[in-house]
């Protein structure tokens, strides 16, 4: 059970950082991405409210410290800004490129960002949810007794693993993931783990060249 184990972090487990960049390193890895907040009319499909000066808005954050949010006014048009932000556990601080700086009280979970007074959601940008099952586990650092690996990604940006060996043996983490470009990040207790994901229809590969590993999942 014990070499159990030791393969299970091989595939997913927390890794030393190799590089500055390491999405790993990040302090508030649950910002990153895309997240959207409808007006309320909008939620109920009346968009009737004159009083309602946006429709929508979306802010994205990225791992680099930038921000665009784009609103969506209640006559159609499109407004946009950019700039950097910076955080702490309580406020972020939004500057963008003109030189203004806003500072907002927030609260943040996997999928929830309440920013001064609206909840944003967190949207995925691909078609990642479901559950998918390993037709192939291969790399130098992947021992031979793993038989198969299942991933369940939620919509919500919850996750679980379980990875079987071919002796009965099996473990299995839960926690969150976020994704930023072709980088999916599995956090759970104890650990992060980042892999390269590609996804083609109904395949998903995952590969990580620190452990060289590659994974090719199918969707069930």
């Amino acid at each position: 059970m014990t070499k159990f184990i030791s393969l299970f972090i091989v595939i997913f487990s927390v890794s030393l950082p190799i590089k500055a960049q390491d999405l790993t390193q990040f302090d508030f890895p649950l910002l990153i991405g895309d997240w959207y907040w409808f007006s309320p009319d909008q939620q109920e499909g009346t968009g009737t409210d004159p009083d309602v000066k946006y429709k929508a808005i979306n802010i994205t954050f990225s791992s680099d410290y930038q921000f665009n949010v784009k609103l969506l006014n209640s006559d159609g048009t499109v407004e946009e800004a950019k700039g950097f932000y910076d955080l702490d556990d309580s406020t972020l601080v939004l500057n963008d490129e003109y030189g203004d700086s806003q500072h907002h009280e927030y609260q943040l979970n996997h999928n929830q960002l309440m920013l001064k007074g609206a909840r944003f959601t967190k949207i995925l940008p691909h078609n990642l949810s479901g559950a998918w099952f390993s037709e192939v586990i291969k790399g130098k650092d992947v021992d031979e007794q793993v038989e198969k690996l299942a991933l369940m990604l939620r919509p919500d940006f919850l996750f679980s693993v379980k990875v079987s060996g071919k002796q009965g043996q099996q473990v299995t983490h839960r926690g969150v993931y976020f994704l930023e470009n072709d980088h999916l990040v599995l956090i759970y207790r104890g650990g992060q783990q980042d892999s390269e994901f590609q996804l083609d229809s109904n395949t998903l590969t995952l590969t990580n060249t620190d452990f060289g590993m590659e994974a090719i999942l199918r969707r069930q």
